[in-house]
């Protein structure tokens, strides 16, 4: 007992005191002991990560419960991070914390990359167009479904994020589980799930949410393992698991991470896009515009004003965080020709969000919605953007990049495409009250993918009496 104090003392002394080599980035321990800046940064990353830009430059160090985190911040030094070679970092550790914590749930020590591979299979070429397809056919059935009980001309009222969460939700489990009786009762849990995942995350549940997650858990759990679907998505990804030795209880907790991977970011993509469109009456017009010249609504290649709108959109709300565990000691060289020396046992942290996607430096007035802003003046996709008179190769990352890249981005981004086309063409769409503004974002969701709003905006809706009429 004794020497298990002196070594939890030694560790706390070790944590407190440690020495810094001189060309290490700026530290900043913050004023609490061990804890540093923990209160501060789970309160509001982005907000405590830009005043920490402001004070220390675009590569500094912080304590976080007696972790070292580095955060690097300047987009044409992302490499040295996101494309080592060196074998100097590592996510996977990190990665089977978070699973275990959120999900219950322990997988081989390969299974990221196998994971990859097999998602790759699905979500590239022939089969993602397969995927893509039966995702439209269940996109049209839910939406003009919805309306049946109520007379096609009846308007009908909704808070926006709700309604895209819940129609995207629905599409997308049709696709992948396809199965129609429980989509019901699997969303209302997984909604119940999803609002307390990132106190999951961070272990800040108070008693009442643990019940509610622990409950919610069960029940998914039992939902998703049921009565699947041969032939399906889901029964494919339960026969890689068998291959790969994944035992029943696993197979059993790994469905509800598919579930949540697959079907956490269309729904609020689709309601950010929908609501900066409804709260910018030109940006609106210039989409709708686009969408009367499309030879059919399954042409959606030639559609550059409504992609810029896409990437602005998530230049202002996908907020993922890029970490990675230093596992070696490593020189970083950045861009400016400066090293850093990162420290084996440390953490590295890219946060895209602050820069480049909110960098004034970058895009003029970041906090601002411009719809055009990916647009040439000719009209063609705008792909040049520059810092110090430097091109970026990095401008804006909503989908990740290098080994953590999206595999899923180009089925993700046609659902959210089909979904805004469906909806316009076929639905009036308008605000409540038309002087309302979009809540602001629920800071908790910063590093976990797209944001969530802090509230919704009522918006009302009905069929429309002829296509044409848009």
């Amino acid at each position: 007992k004794r020497v298990l104090n002196f070594l939890s003392l030694y560790f706390i002394l070790f944590t407190l005191f440690q020495l810094r080599n001189k060309n290490e980035p700026p530290l900043d321990k913050g004023s609490i002991p061990w804890l540093g800046h923990a209160f501060e940064f789970l309160k509001d990353p982005a907000k405590f990560l830009a005043r920490m830009k402001d004070k220390h430059g675009d590569i500094f160090t912080f304590r976080l419960a007696g972790i070292y985190v580095t955060v690097l911040l300047d987009p044409n030094s992302f490499d040295g991070v996101l494309n080592d070679d060196t074998n100097s970092f590592d996510f996977n550790n990190r990665r089977g914390q978070l699973l275990k914590r959120i999900f219950n749930l322990q997988l081989p020590g390969d299974y990221p990359s196998s994971e990859k591979k097999w998602m790759e299979k699905h979500f590239h070429g022939v089969n993602q167009l397969k995927l893509s397809t039966s995702m439209t056919a269940h996109l049209s059935d839910v939406m003009l479904k919805s309306f049946e009980p109520r007379s096609p001309s009846q308007w009908r009222e909704d808070g926006l994020f709700e309604l895209c969460y819940s129609l995207l939700f629905r599409a997308g489990y049709l696709t992948l589980f396809e199965r129609k009786d429980d989509v019901d009762a699997v969303y209302r849990e997984f909604r119940k799930f999803d609002e307390l995942l990132t106190k999951l995350a961070r272990g800040s549940l108070k008693r009442e949410e643990r019940r509610v997650v622990a409950t919610s858990q069960d029940r998914l759990w039992d939902l998703l393992y049921s009565g699947r679907v041969n032939g399906s998505w889901q029964q494919s990804y339960v026969q890689f698991l068998e291959e790969m030795g994944v035992d029943a209880d696993m197979q059993k907790k790994a469905q509800l991470l598919q579930l949540w991977n697959t079907q956490c970011n269309a729904g609020p993509a689709a309601f950010w896009v929908l609501g900066f469109l409804l709260t910018h009456p030109e940006a609106m017009e210039a989409v709708k515009s686009e969408i009367r010249g499309l030879p059919s609504l399954q042409d959606t290649s030639l559609t550059p004003v409504f992609d810029s709108v896409l990437s602005e959109t998530l230049r202002l709300t996908a907020a993922v965080m890029i970490n990675r565990e230093v596992v070696k000691d490593k020189i970083l060289r950045m861009a400016n020709g400066k090293e850093y020396h990162l420290r084996r046992g440390d953490r590295v942290c890219l946060f895209p969000f602050l820069s480049p996607q909110m960098d004034p430096q970058i895009h003029e007035e970041p906090q601002m919605f411009k719809y055009d802003r990916f647009l040439n003046e000719d009209k063609t996709v705008k792909k040049e953007f520059y810092k110090n008179e430097k091109k970026l190769k990095y401008f804006t990352l909503p989908w990740g990049a290098g080994k953590s890249i999206c595999v899923g981005k180009e089925f993700a981004v046609t659902a959210i495409k089909q979904f805004v086309f469906l909806f316009l063409t076929h639905f009036d769409l308008e605000l409540c009250s038309p002087n309302d503004k979009l809540p602001p974002v629920n800071p908790s969701r910063f590093g976990f993918g797209m944001l969530q709003p802090d509230g919704d905006l009522r918006v009302k809706f009905r069929l429309k009496t002829m296509q044409h009429e848009m």
